[in-house]
């Protein structure tokens, strides 16, 4: 089961985080950032974009303010980057990706000849 949370916001939208599968990575996780009007539009936009198996239960992992504000200022309200690992503490050495929009998540490789 995927982590995961949400975060209502002053003007009653909400903004949700999921840690998925990578389908990019065998074994890998990305956290996925959605904005939305509520909790079941912001999995139906998931759902829509060939992620069906998307569920929220409980909030165990809600959105940091980091996280809640990267989303709000991406214009389609939907990023993702990959997740941290569990016990990894950053350091010098350790930096932060960037977001990603959602298209450079789902975008297909170019066919090898």
């Amino acid at each position: 089961m995927a982590a995961g949370g949400f975060s209502k916001l002053p003007n009653g939208t909400v903004v949700v985080a999921l840690n998925l599968p990578s389908p990019a990575t065998p074994g890998g996780s990305v956290r996925v950032l959605v904005h939305a009007h509520n909790r079941a539009r912001a999995l139906t936009r998931l759902r829509n974009l060939g992620l069906r198996a998307v569920y929220l239960r409980g909030n165990a992992a809600p959105p940091t303010p980091d996280e809640i504000t990267a989303v709000l200022h991406h214009p389609d309200g939907l990023i993702w980057r990959t997740a941290p690992v569990a016990g990894v503490t950053g350091g010098p050495e350790l930096v932060q990706e960037l977001w990603h929009p959602i298209r450079a998540l789902l975008r297909r490789p170019a066919a090898q000849n």
